[in-house]
């Protein structure tokens, strides 16, 4: 007689059922990266209807450099995979449970310090991630990116810069984790309420203090300097009432030549801060024959950016810039920012109620390698990580879709602005700079794309004619 999942016990059923789900949207994943990559390998001529808007010589750049990333997400993608499944089927958890337990035991702690012990597991944990990790990460920035001209870090920058990214992460997370477990540990029945109150509190603080105090620590902001660009900035901000009280320019160069820009802060008390790379007079990545403004010094670290001759033109000029921002203000004027923060935390709250109901259930536990014991934390990371991956990979999706409504709606600002003209020159040079491949699978698309492909939203913009 064969016997089936539905015969076994069912702390057995549950962790089939887990590694089961992980496998299937790994597969579904390989499937859609599959999809692409032929879009990749096929389409090597520019399209008719993108033959205005992007010569040949961009476009067989950005299907490479695309080509090369969806290939070295195949690898990697597999190898998490493999790593995550021979974690589950050989017990890594429990053993490096016991080893957290071996070490605090070490330092004259007994067994009931459990939050102990989990702050040891935890360090463990996010240090054999970051070990196993590192070889993907070194090959992506000194091969791939380096390969399409991105990379402008140094090896030594890079390595100094892992260390101090997990030296700052295990500053905040144990601290955080500690406290969340104790609040668990001493909160009654209503515990998940006080959990959810106080994660929503870090969260807030978190955004609050990023940009001032930690961000600082990786990259060096200077505020804008005193010019027309900064001058029309504020007219904006003020023509919306948006309460704007500083501009800073980020030295990202240092890292790579991808551009970006976003505003951060609270209540009356808003920043905006862009990319030097986004900045067609202020990147030194630029080099032409007219005097471009001095890149801001940086301290300890310009030594380490890669010294190498630079010949490509990128970033907006002014008016272009401007309409970028009219496009991210208009995520804050429309309530974007908001919204995504509520469903955030309806979202945390509905998770902490379920896990008030499951975290008792032993079989739970059993089915991960815990016989005689049901950490708090363990419990955290099988209920939020493993049983609740099928809500989140339809989350995921969900915020998606409402991420690209949320896109055309600040395009759509932008150009009720009176930008489109210069919005849509931009997204044709961020495309370029950053070597966006315009053409998409729908499928892929679809399901990974939290911004909209470049002709729909050149298309949305309206018939703007370039020169």
């Amino acid at each position: 007689m064969v016997e089936t999942i539905f015969d076994l016990p069912v702390e057995k059923q549950i962790f089939y059922a887990v590694l089961g789900f992980s496998w299937t949207v790994y597969l579904w994943e390989a499937y859609l990266s599959y999809r692409q990559r032929r879009i990749y390998r096929s389409t090597t001529h520019v399209p008719q209807e993108l033959g205005k808007i992007m010569d040949s010589e961009t476009f067989e750049k950005s299907r490479l450099y695309q080509l090369d990333k969806s290939n070295f997400s195949f690898w990697s993608g597999l190898y998490s995979e493999t790593e995550g499944t021979l974690i589950l089927l050989l017990g890594g958890i429990p053993f490096l449970w016991g080893v957290a337990g071996s070490v605090t035991t070490r330092l004259g702690f007994s067994p009931e310090y459990e939050i102990t012990q989990s702050l040891v597991f935890l360090t463990l944990a996010t240090l054999f991630s970051a070990l196993t990790g590192l070889p993907w990460s070194l090959y992506n920035t000194f091969v791939i990116e380096e390969k399409h001209g991105f990379n402008q870090q140094t090896l030594g920058f890079f390595l100094k810069d892992a260390v101090k990214k997990f030296v700052v992460t295990q500053c905040i997370l144990l601290p955080v984790t500690s406290l969340l477990l104790y609040i668990i540990k001493i909160g009654g029945d209503y515990f998940f309420i006080y959990a959810w109150l106080f994660t929503l509190a870090v969260s807030l603080v978190l955004v609050t203090i990023y940009a001032d105090y930690i961000a600082p620590l990786f990259d060096k902001f200077t505020p804008l300097p005193e010019g027309e660009l900064k001058t029309d900035i504020e007219a904006m901000a003020k023509s919306i009432s948006f309460p704007l009280t500083k501009v800073y320019v980020v030295e990202g160069s240092k890292r790579s030549s991808h551009s970006n820009a976003y505003f951060y802060g609270f209540f009356k008390n808003k920043r905006i801060v862009l990319f030097d790379t986004l900045l067609e007079d202020y990147s030194p990545l630029n080099k032409s024959g007219e005097p471009q403004p001095e890149p801001p010094e940086s301290d300890d670290t310009s030594s380490e950016a890669k010294a190498k001759p630079k010949n490509k033109k990128q970033g907006c000029n002014n008016p272009e810039i401007l309409a970028v921002l009219g496009h991210e203000l208009g995520h804050w004027k429309l309530g974007h920012t908001v919204k995504n923060i509520v469903i955030s935390q309806m979202n945390s709250f509905l998770c902490f109620s379920l896990f008030a109901a499951l975290i008792g259930r032993k079989e739970l536990f059993v089915a991960f390698g815990f016989d005689d014991s049901q950490p708090t934390l363990i419990g955290l990371m099988i209920i939020f990580q493993f049983i609740f991956s099928p809500y989140n990979e339809l989350l995921s999706f969900c915020l998606t879709v409402l991420s690209r409504r949320f896109e055309f709606q600040a395009d759509a600002f932008a150009r009720g602005m009176g930008k489109a003209s210069e919005l849509y020159s931009a997204l044709i040079k961020l495309n370029k700079d950053n070597l966006g491949f315009p053409v998409a699978d729908w499928l892929f698309s679809m399901w990974h794309y939290s911004h909209p492909p470049l002709l729909e939203r050149l298309r949305a913009l309206g018939n703007v004619k370039q020169d």
